[in-house]
């Protein structure tokens, strides 16, 4: 589905009814990632909205500079445009930075929330000269850079043994990105504020998953943000990587549901 919020069109799917759970996809992904979760999440009664965030999928990527700002306004406006007041919200990397976003400014829109290997803290100067540096990469012409420094970090080992039809799929999602999405993630991760003083102030259920293989994420992130959030739950996945709800997706939307409850 594809509906014009914010001044792009943005495509979105929304499937079953129920509670609402809106997923939000990471870098330099699309929506395609939580198929496995959407599926399981109809047939447990639940609505999941899963939109392409705007430069990535379907979506287009407008002419705004971007930022988390930027992202999850246009994931309010989706909300709104559903008549969905209140929803779970889940952010996987990326996504967990927009996450964050929407639960310091619109916390009232939220019921509970689920960090996948995902991190509260901003980018340090390092990482943030390997932003600038693949920004430059893609103004130069060469777009190819992202999945090339991506895709090794993606995903476990035994995945990448076992599973090349997996990474083949991940790979093509993200040399489908747009040149000016893959900018606009870049800009919005790069400035992303440091959202680790929200942590203990977060009032609702929350559930951190990570992944003991994460090679873009250290584990100990996920840990961290467990150990700073009210009443956490945390699961940690073996044998996956950052993808862990692809890699794993039984054992993931089986801790999800369980979270979710009946």
């Amino acid at each position: 589905m594809q509906t014009e919020l914010n001044g792009i069109q943005l495509a979105y799917d929304d499937v079953g009814e129920g509670p609402a759970v809106l997923l939000i996809h990471g870098f330099p992904l699309c929506r395609q990632m939580w198929r496995p979760q959407t599926q399981a999440l109809a047939a447990a009664g639940f609505r999941a909205v899963v939109p392409d965030l705007r430069g990535f999928g379907e979506s287009a990527a407008g002419t705004d500079a971007g930022s988390t700002d930027l992202l999850a306004d246009d994931l309010i406006a989706l909300l709104d445009y559903l008549s969905i007041e209140k929803a779970v919200v889940g952010g996987m990397s990326m996504g967990g930075y927009v996450m964050l976003n929407l639960l310091a400014r619109y916390p009232e829109r939220f019921s509970a929330a689920c960090f996948t290997v995902t991190r509260a803290d901003a980018d340090d100067e390092t990482a943030r000269a390997k932003r600038n540096h693949l920004i430059a990469e893609i103004k130069a012409g060469r777009p190819d850079a992202v999945p090339t420094a991506f895709t090794p970090l993606l995903f476990a080992d035994r995945t990448v043994a076992e599973h090349s039809e997996l990474v083949d799929a991940v790979r093509g999602w993200m040399a489908a990105a747009s040149p000016a999405g893959l900018v606009l993630g870049l800009e919005a991760i790069r400035d992303r504020g440091d959202s680790s003083a929200l942590l203990p102030q977060l009032k609702i259920p929350v559930l951190v998953m990570g992944a003991q293989e994460d090679k873009a994420i250290p584990p100990e992130k996920s840990t961290d943000l467990a150990e700073r959030i009210p009443g956490a739950q945390l699961c940690m996945l073996s044998a996956a990587g950052h993808m862990v709800n692809i890699e794993q997706p039984e054992a993931f939307n089986s801790a999800l549901l369980d979270f979710l409850g009946p």
